[in-house]
């Protein structure tokens, strides 16, 4: 449940403002006429909100929100007053309120501010749960996976089988569609392994030139070839002690495989041109975002080749597949890529992750850290709205209550059900939002756990939407 505390030495003005957040929000908020009151009332109960009178007897509204500040971290403060001096409006701002407003024409500009207050209260708390599950997974990994961000049931999975295969010299084949993190998942490996203090090389196979393929994985001697004017390393060879990452494996010609599997079985190779056989010091991480036994069966990929690399394969899902995971990466994103472009952190409404939560993101994670960056880069505020993002997102929204609902078929939510009425974007999502969750709470007999799940998303959110749309169901856990 929302709870605000409104403070107020004099009873008209804050009977006005309890009346207005009522027939605004539908909330009954708290009141408190003095600032010591505010104090003993919020040592009590936890309040999302204290509104509060900056001209007050004994203690001001400014030595309040210090105190509040210092002892509720989590409370966010809106100071009124009668009195619009600029001074007032610096300091009260200075001491970390959420918002400063003036009296006059107060019923219009209030419940806007309370808006924008309880959002970013609910937003900066979902962070900082975030970092401290982020930095106790950390503390229980270290560094390891620092650069895969997700705490979902498939990425733990993934993980586990990381930690298992870095232990040992056995190759990996790592599938995934384009932009899931397979090159991150290589690393993670790599960092891991007994090989971590040995390079780490990448080498993109459908990006050699197609003559060129066995000079750039095997080297070539001075005269090999025209244009070989002296002698080269390949990549092989400059992986000695660590690992190769040899990424779109599909795309090595077949001839090549066929050197590749001697690598693999013999741990030797010759330069193109030369004589001398050296010796592959070198574990082999491969990725693919093809299906690779359909490929042998079509005789486009070597059947022996195929087994020697998929000894440990590891299965990267898709984005939409672990939506859950959209909320820390979102937060990850947006961190890094403010410090990238060194630009003024960013926060995300509500809204805003709504969008970006429901949205399919075929091109995955890639995807995602680029429409946070080109969102970043063009909006000036520090708030990011649903309206800052991408119009491409809308379009393509495909909300749905996950694999387990009753009927095992994803929801059929049409236009007329949320609504084309010309209602912003906003206002249509919460709609669905709210239809959603309604559906999933009368599925499982409002076990609220059970719906969370189903949401695919943390309990925790659940009260929290509960709350945001007044879906009253008792407890029934």
């Amino acid at each position: 449940m929302t709870r605000i505390l409104v403070v107020d030495d004099q009873a008209f003005p804050r009977q006005a403002v309890v009346d207005l957040i009522e027939h605004e929000f539908g909330i009954a908020a708290t009141t408190a006429a003095s600032a010591a009151e505010a104090l003993a009332t919020l040592a009590g109960q936890a309040f999302d909100l204290v509104i509060t009178d900056l001209k007050m007897d004994e203690m001001d509204g400014i030595q309040l929100l210090e105190r509040v500040r210092a002892d509720h971290v989590g409370t966010e403060v809106i100071v009124v007053t009668g009195y619009g001096s600029i001074e007032d409006a610096v300091e009260a701002m200075r001491m970390g309120a959420s918002d400063f407003v003036i009296k006059d024409g107060l019923s219009k500009v209030l419940p806007i501010k309370i808006t924008k207050a309880l959002e970013n209260g609910f937003a900066r708390r979902e962070r900082d749960r975030l970092g401290e599950e982020n930095a106790y997974l950390r503390e229980e990994i270290g560094d390891r996976f620092s650069e895969i961000v997700g705490d979902s049931a498939v990425i733990r999975q993934v993980l586990a089988t990381v930690s298992k295969v870095s232990a040992t010299d056995s190759s990996v084949l790592i599938y995934g569609e384009s932009g899931t993190g397979k090159e991150l998942v290589a690393r993670a490996i790599h960092r891991q392994s007994n090989r971590s203090q040995g390079p780490f090389v990448r080498v993109n196979c459908g990006a050699l030139p197609r003559g060129l393929v066995e000079s750039e994985l095997f080297g070539h001697e001075k005269g090999a070839f025209t244009g070989a004017v002296r002698q080269k390393k390949g990549r092989f060879e400059l992986a000695q002690g660590g690992t190769i990452f040899l990424d779109e494996i599909a795309d090595l010609p077949l001839d090549t495989q066929v050197n590749l599997l001697r690598v693999l079985q013999e741990k030797e190779f010759e330069r193109v041109g030369g004589e001398r056989t050296l010796t592959a010091d070198v574990r082999v991480v491969a990725a693919t975002n093809r299906d690779l036994k359909l490929m042998v069966g079509s005789n486009e990929f070597r059947e022996d080749l195929y087994y020697r690399l998929e000894v440990i394969p590891i299965q990267l899902p898709p984005l939409r597949e672990r939506r859950e995971d959209i909320p820390a990466l979102v937060a990850h994103v947006l961190a890094k890529k403010c410090r990238e472009i060194n630009v003024p952190f960013r926060r995300l409404t509500d809204e805003a992750m709504q969008v970006l939560c429901a949205f399919p993101w075929p091109g995955n994670v890639r995807e995602l850290e680029n429409i946070i960056e080109r969102t970043v880069v063009l909006v000036d505020s520090d708030t990011i709205g649903a309206n800052d993002l991408p119009l491409e997102l809308v379009p393509d929204l495909d909300v749905d209550l996950g694999p387990d609902s009753a009927s095992g078929e994803e929801a059929d939510l049409d236009d007329s059900q949320i609504g084309t009425d010309g209602a912003p974007m906003t206002q249509r999502l919460e709609r669905l939002e709210k239809q959603m969750v309604e559906r999933a709470m009368q599925e499982v007999k409002g076990v609220k756990t059970q719906a969370a799940e189903r949401l695919g998303i943390k309990t925790s959110a659940l009260y929290y939407k509960l709350d945001k749309y007044g879906i009253d169901y008792s407890d029934t856990e």
